[in-house]
């Protein structure tokens, strides 16, 4: 970890993170880090000084509410969580199911919202969690309309992925049932 910037250390420490409320033992925090636990230490202190961590009594650390604050402002996030809500909550009511707003990031999907139902089946996903692009129908509608390369390296040996994908890309609504239940994944207006 020699010579490595001090922002990268510090962002390790904040993805040491994987669970809503997750406190961590600095040797853990340390472990998940791939850090020294004296340089975790003092990051960690760092990060707590400016409220990104806060302490708890037994001595763990949680992700703090200033991390909140800033990523509520990330304009890929909040604004169109906001331009969005309104169509989602109609959906929402009308379906009883749950229903889930993500941007990709890379390879990846980003949960930027999420409505709940009571009476639908378990989301595992978080708000501002990540998903695969494959196997989730959130992410095959984003990866619908990924750029090529990100489609040709997420696709290799998926025939039957790339189908999905031209019906998702021609009908805009596509039925994805490869996990024992129908979940919809609609990428209506989406740009290629």
């Amino acid at each position: 970890m020699r010579g490595e910037p001090v922002l990268e250390q510090a962002s390790r420490v904040l993805g040491a993170f994987t669970e809503t409320g997750e406190g961590l033992a600095i040797h853990t925090l340390a472990a998940r880090a791939g850090l020294p636990e004296s340089t975790t230490s003092r990051i960690a202190a760092q990060l707590t000084d400016v409220g990104a961590l806060e302490r708890l009594g037994n001595g763990d650390f949680v992700v703090g509410l200033q991390l909140l604050a800033i990523a509520s402002l990330a304009p890929r996030g909040h604004g169109l969580r906001s331009a969005a809500l309104p169509f989602m909550q109609d959906l929402h009511r009308v379906t009883g199911q749950h229903i889930l707003l993500a941007v990709r990031d890379g390879d990846e999907a980003v949960l930027v919202e999420r409505l709940s139902a009571r009476g639908a089946a378990a989301v595992k996903y978080r708000v501002g969690g990540r998903l695969p692009l494959i196997g989730t129908g959130t992410g095959i509608a984003l990866l619908a309309h990924a750029p090529g390369p990100i489609r040709k390296q997420a696709l290799a040996g998926a025939a039957c992925v790339r189908r999905l994908l031209a019906t998702i890309r021609t009908d805009g609504v596509c039925a994805v049932t490869a996990l024992r239940r129908a979940s919809v994944a609609i990428s209506r207006g989406a740009g290629p």
